[in-house]
């Protein structure tokens, strides 16, 4: 039987999340667990680029832990965890950089418009940006080497993430033998960028998000204020170019959305009517997903728990290969620098 391939997803907790995180990179993460071995992390030391506050920070993690868990992670059947309980992670990251080209690192886009950014408004081109945002990208290498990870999906605004973990793989490869498993991005097409509210790639940073578990009422107000045109109801309209319709085609029946894509084609659909339904899809779907992710987020120290016994689980998956990378590199054992200790 041929053994299965690993698949990795990471999401950085960065504040509640929404239906662009749910079709982007939950769902599909979660159907690539049927035929690889799975492994799902919250890329919390990801954050602190940003994020200050120790209670904020705790909350997002376990914000994001409910939402993997409320959509239908199965902890028992993949291996869950976060990152900073993975030592592993942080020795492949330093051992990394040491053969990071600097300049491969200039290029990566969030260092490339902080700079930019900095140029254009004047100021010294690092101002403000320190060097988490600029390691990122081998801190994220190495989150994704250490799982021997064979493929990873990520929304096309993340390719290069996945380019820049090859090279790095790559030249280590090349330096120091075959260690590292090279890994292949997965991207979808079709919900590779979700549609917010304003028509815009849905973003907490564009204020254009459906929070995934909002409760009905406010879930109601936020499908209200998707923004559309002022034609008619009798008017012929493009699906494809409205608001409503390209959130509402994940969430309704094949029939339905048949019939709805008509009524936009021929005539004699309303926005307001649109919306109603919209919300109506999204309430029924959501539901039993809000009450499981209300239920955990009561009980955070369930949370912590699966958590742990994730970690346990990937680190014995990590210390393979941290060893592999360790003997590559020509390192001392442990066993044998206690023996040189003389222990």
């Amino acid at each position: 039987m041929t053994q299965r391939k690993n698949s990795l997803t990471g999401v950085k907790p960065s504040g509640t999340p929404h239906i662009g995180n749910y079709l982007g990179a939950i769902q599909p993460a979660l159907e690539l667990s049927k035929t690889y071995k799975a492994h799902y992390f919250l890329a919390d030391y990801h954050a602190l680029t940003t994020m200050r506050d120790p209670a904020e920070f705790r909350h997002a993690n376990h914000e994001l832990a409910a939402t993997w868990l409320a959509c239908g992670l199965d902890p028992n059947d993949v291996v869950f965890y976060r990152q900073s309980d993975i030592p592993e992670i942080f020795e492949l990251t330093w051992i990394l950089a040491c053969n990071a080209p600097k300049g491969l690192l200039n290029r990566a886009h969030a260092y490339k418009a902080a700079a930019d950014a900095n140029t254009e408004a004047g100021r010294l081109v690092d101002d403000g940006i320190n060097m988490g945002l600029y390691n990122y990208p081998v801190l994220m290498a190495a989150d994704i080497l250490i799982a021997d990870t064979d493929l990873v999906p990520v929304g096309q605004d993340q390719k290069q993430h996945i380019e820049i973990t090859r090279d790095l793989a790559i030249a280590f490869n090349a330096i120091y033998g075959d260690t590292l498993v090279l890994p292949d991005g997965l991207i979808s097409e079709e919900v590779a960028t979700i549609t917010g509210l304003d028509g815009r790639k849905m973003s907490k940073s564009y204020g254009n998000v459906i929070p995934l578990f909002a409760p009905p009422n406010e879930l109601r107000k936020t499908v209200m204020r998707i923004v559309t045109d002022s034609r008619r109801p009798e008017d012929p309209k493009d699906p494809d170019q409205d608001n409503i319709y390209a959130i509402y085609k994940h969430f309704a029946t094949p029939e339905r959305l048949t019939e709805v894509r008509e009524l936009y084609l021929n005539g004699g659909l309303a926005y307001g009517k649109m919306k109603a339904e919209l919300f109506e899809v999204l309430d029924a779907y959501l539901s039993p997903m809000r009450a499981k992710y209300d239920a955990l987020m009561a009980d955070t120290v369930q949370i912590d728990t699966i958590l742990a016994e994730g970690a346990v689980k990937m680190r014995e998956i990590a210390a393979r290969v941290i060893d592999r990378v360790r003997m590559a590199i020509g390192k001392t054992t442990v066993a044998g620098a206690e023996k040189v200790g003389g222990k």
